[in-house]
């Protein structure tokens, strides 16, 4: 587990422990510390406004592994909105796409990996929201009464994970993220 800053905080590995990029580069869309994956890295102020500003929404996808089998209730209650606390004040999230996951989704193990428990089943869950609140996914799955056992952001728009594997680093054209981000 990495901090998705290049400042440590804690004694807790980040970014600038695994790689060395130009100055004035800066991760864009930080992940929780216990979440995985796609992370964009830029030094074009520009693109950074656009991701971070909640006037410019954009899609961002996750692969949830959840405690329990999810029940099509649960997953009706996501789709339209549910209640969590951000910054200490009740906030009812945006309608967003939720859908049970027919099998395990084909990732890298993780490291440490989550707790296993013999006798509770886990489901996957592929949800894609156009907000980003602290901690979002995790709250809107507790609300529904199933805790995400492990998070993983596999697109932002049309940037994929694809093949990428942990600790991979893919440089990218701006014309291409600007296409695959903002369709220009």
């Amino acid at each position: 587990m990495v901090l998705s800053q290049f400042t440590s905080a804690d004694d807790k590995q980040c970014l600038k422990d695994f790689f060395t990029v130009k100055k004035n580069v800066y991760p864009v869309g930080r992940l929780d510390y216990d979440s995985e994956g796609l992370l964009i890295l830029t030094n074009d102020t520009s693109l950074n406004h656009k991701l971070l500003h909640p006037g410019f929404l954009h899609r961002r996808t996750y692969l949830a592994q959840v405690e329990g089998a999810i029940t099509g209730a649960a997953l009706s209650t996501l789709q339209q909105g549910v209640t969590i606390t951000v910054n200490g004040s009740a906030y009812h999230t945006a309608p967003c796409s939720a859908a049970l996951l027919s099998e395990q989704p084909e990732v890298p193990q993780r490291n440490p990996p989550i707790r296993y428990r013999k006798n509770i089943p886990v489901s996957w869950v592929k949800i894609t929201l156009t907000e980003g609140k602290n901690r979002q996914v995790r709250k809107m799955f507790a609300a529904v009464g199933f805790p995400v056992l492990r998070l993983i952001r596999y697109a932002i728009e049309n940037i994929t994970l694809g093949d990428m594997q942990p600790g991979d680093i893919k440089t990218l054209p701006v014309n291409t993220i600007n296409k695959q981000l903002f369709g220009k």
